[in-house]
């Protein structure tokens, strides 16, 4: 089991002082802004840091994503302290956004099409799970085993099919609804926590990299859709 599972298990079952307890409004509050914080650097970053990422060696690119998200992870994983929890969660926004700053111009940039829509089909498919979360909470409930047995299937297919050169549409398909369940799971396990600002910040970079698969994974579909349209 990761580090960032025992952290999901942990968070149900350790003691907190009553002084760090926070009202549910306030919890969601926190939640709801960290996620829209890491966001909203991303779309900052795609503005700004095209040049940035163009300029990177590719090496050097992988290898400081990896130490950075590892990092941010494992900080934010095993502190107990809202500023701590939130220094990592930024050690993995920002190599997260050079990731998604490079797809963007790839497929356009923040003005295409494509783009806009993947922002689009993202944002409704959010809102749509959290909701249905609320709604459906013993649903939910019921996924995480499923969910998490069905990623690590997923991710070994794609490392097969990448290794033979075969095309991934399926594989991406099955990404989405694997996230967007994601989305829904995550955030009624956000709802089961001690309602503290430290697990706040824990289950928004739970919750935000369910997001940014999302996108990325849509934006991969539209965009191929409109390669294929354009062969015609």
């Amino acid at each position: 089991m990761s580090v960032l599972s025992e952290r999901k298990e942990e968070r149900l079952y350790k003691q907190v002082l009553e002084n760090e307890i926070v009202s549910p409004r306030t919890y969601n509050m926190y939640l709801g802004g960290t996620i829209a914080y890491g966001l909203i650097i991303n779309i900052i970053m795609c503005a700004t840091c095209v040049d940035l990422v163009l300029s990177i060696n590719p090496i050097i690119f992988i290898i400081g994503y990896f130490i950075c998200a590892i990092a941010g992870t494992f900080i934010s994983a095993k502190s107990d302290k809202p500023a701590m929890s939130f220094l990592g969660y930024n050690l993995v926004v920002l190599p997260v956004g050079l990731v998604v700053t490079s797809a963007v111009y790839y497929y356009g940039g923040l003005s295409s099409y494509i783009v806009l829509e993947a922002f689009v089909y993202t944002a409704c498919i959010t809102c749509i799970m959290i909701c249905l979360s609320i709604l459906k909470p013993e649903f939910f409930s019921k996924l995480g085993g499923i969910l998490l047995g069905s990623l690590i299937g997923l991710i070994v297919v794609e490392l097969v099919l990448m290794i033979f050169g075969v095309s991934q549409t399926i594989t991406t398909w099955a990404g989405v609804i694997i996230f967007s369940l994601y989305i829904g799971y995550d955030y009624w396990k956000a709802q089961q926590y001690p309602k503290t600002v430290d697990n706040a910040i824990d289950s928004a970079l739970d919750i935000y990299l369910d997001i940014i698969n999302l996108f990325l994974r849509l934006l991969s579909i539209l965009g191929g859709e409109k390669s294929s349209k354009n062969k015609f």
